[in-house]
C-alpha cells in the first residue's frame, strides 16, 4: 500500500491506495493555515501520516508538491505561496518521520503522470499535461513515467515568454494567459473604455456582476459572464488562449507528444469559450507536418489528480527499488 501527499498553497491531501488508480483506500483532507507556514503543514503530516501509514500498512510516500523541486535529491527549493520550504530536504524529513522511503515530486508532473496513466492520456505512448489556473504549469511523460526528474525544471510552459520583446522574466505566457492575467487585462480594458465615456451592453453587465467596481471582477466572474455571451468576456479569453496556444504549439513542435490534456480551473468554462479558440490558435501556430499528428484534450481526473499521481510515483518509486 502507497501513500500520496499533495501539499499546495491552500490545502493539504493525503491518500492511500494501490497507486493503479483505482479508489483512494483512505483520503484525509487539511486546510493549510499560511500564517504557520510549512512548519505547520509538516506537523499535519507528521501526524495525519503516521495514522495513516500504521493503520494501512503503507510501505512507500511519495509527494505532489507546489513548486519547484530538485526531485531527484529529495529537496523542496521553494513555495511561492507558504514560506519555510526553502531547500528543505522534504524525503529525509518524511524518512525519519514516517518510517518509510519517499519520493519527491512536483504537483504538475505528478498531476501529468495521473492523467497519462489513469485519465485522458491512457495508453498514449507520450502525453503533455497544461494546468491553467492561478499559475499555468506543464508536466511532460514518456511511457508513463515522468521526464526531467533530475533536471531543476522541467515543461515550465507558463514560463516560456512569447516574442523577441519579452526580455523580462515576468513577462510570460504565464502572466497573459493564467486566471489573473486574464483579469487585470478586463480590468484595464474596461478602464479604458470608462474614461473614453464607452458605456456598452458589456460594460454594464460586468458592472453588474462586480457591483459597480470593477476592481473587485474575478476571472470567475468573467469565464461567467462569457458563458453568458458578452463579447467583452470572450475576446479575453481569446487573447489569453492565443497566447496559450502559441506555447503549447511550440511544445508540439519541439517535442512532439500524441496527447495534451489541457486541466485547471481557467479551462472549465468549457469548449465554446475556451477550448475551441485554443485548438484554432495552436493550428495556427504548430508546424504544419504535426496539425493532425495530436489530440487536445480536456484533463479527465478532478481534485484527486495530485495525490493519484503521487500514489503511481510512490508505485513507481518502490517497484525501482526493489529490483536494484
Amino acid at each position: 500500500m502507497f501513500l500520496g501527499i499533495e501539499i499546495g498553497g491552500t490545502k493539504l491531501q493525503l491518500g492511500v491506495g494501490h497507486g493503479d488508480g483505482t479508489d483512494f483506500v483512505a483520503l484525509e483532507r487539511r486546510d493549510v493555515d499560511q500564517n504557520r507556514g510549512a512548519r505547520g503543514i509538516r506537523e499535519q503530516i507528521s501526524d495525519v501520516g503516521r495514522m495513516l501509514v500504521s493503520r494501512h500498512d503503507v510501505t512507500h510516500v511519495a509527494y505532489g508538491f507546489g513548486g519547484p523541486i530538485l526531485g531527484a535529491k529529495g529537496i523542496v527549493q521553494t513555495s511561492h505561496q507558504v514560506s519555510g520550504w526553502d531547500n528543505f530536504p522534504l524525503s529525509q524529513w518524511t524518512e525519519q518521520e514516517l518510517g518509510i522511503p519517499a519520493t519527491l515530486g512536483n504537483d504538475c508532473d505528478v498531476a501529468a503522470l495521473a492523467e497519462a496513466c489513469f485519465g485522458s492520456g491512457r495508453g498514449a505512448k507520450s502525453v503533455f499535461y497544461v494546468t491553467v489556473g492561478t499559475g499555468i504549469g506543464g508536466g511532460l511523460v514518456f511511457d508513463q513515467a515522468i521526464y526531467g526528474t533530475g533536471r531543476p525544471a522541467a515543461a515550465e510552459i507558463g514560463h516560456l515568454r512569447p516574442g523577441l520583446d519579452a526580455t523580462s522574466p515576468k513577462r510570460t505566457v504565464e502572466s497573459f494567459a493564467a486566471g489573473p492575467g486574464i483579469t487585470i487585462a478586463t480590468r484595464n480594458r474596461l478602464h479604458t473604455m470608462q474614461l473614453a465615456g464607452e458605456m456598452t451592453r458589456d460594460m454594464y453587465d460586468f458592472r453588474e456582476r462586480c457591483g459597480g467596481d470593477f476592481q473587485q471582477l474575478t476571472t470567475k466572474m468573467i469565464g461567467e459572464a462569457a458563458v453568458a455571451g458578452n463579447q467583452l468576456a470572450k475576446d479575453q479569453y481569446i487573447s489569453a488562449t492565443n497566447v496559450l496556444g502559441w506555447a503549447i504549439a511550440q511544445l508540439i513542435t519541439l517535442v512532439a507528444p500524441e496527447v495534451i490534456i489541457v486541466g485547471g480551473g481557467v479551462s472549465l468554462v468549457g469548449d465554446d469559450i475556451f477550448f475551441a479558440p485554443l485548438r484554432s490558435a495552436v493550428q495556427t501556430f504548430v508546424f504544419p507536418p504535426l496539425r493532425d499528428a495530436f489530440r487536445l484534450v480536456p484533463a479527465e481526473l478532478a481534485e484527486s489528480v495530485v495525490v493519484q499521481g503521487a500514489l503511481a510515483l510512490a508505485r513507481s518509486a518502490s517497484a525501482s527499488s526493489t529490483t536494484r
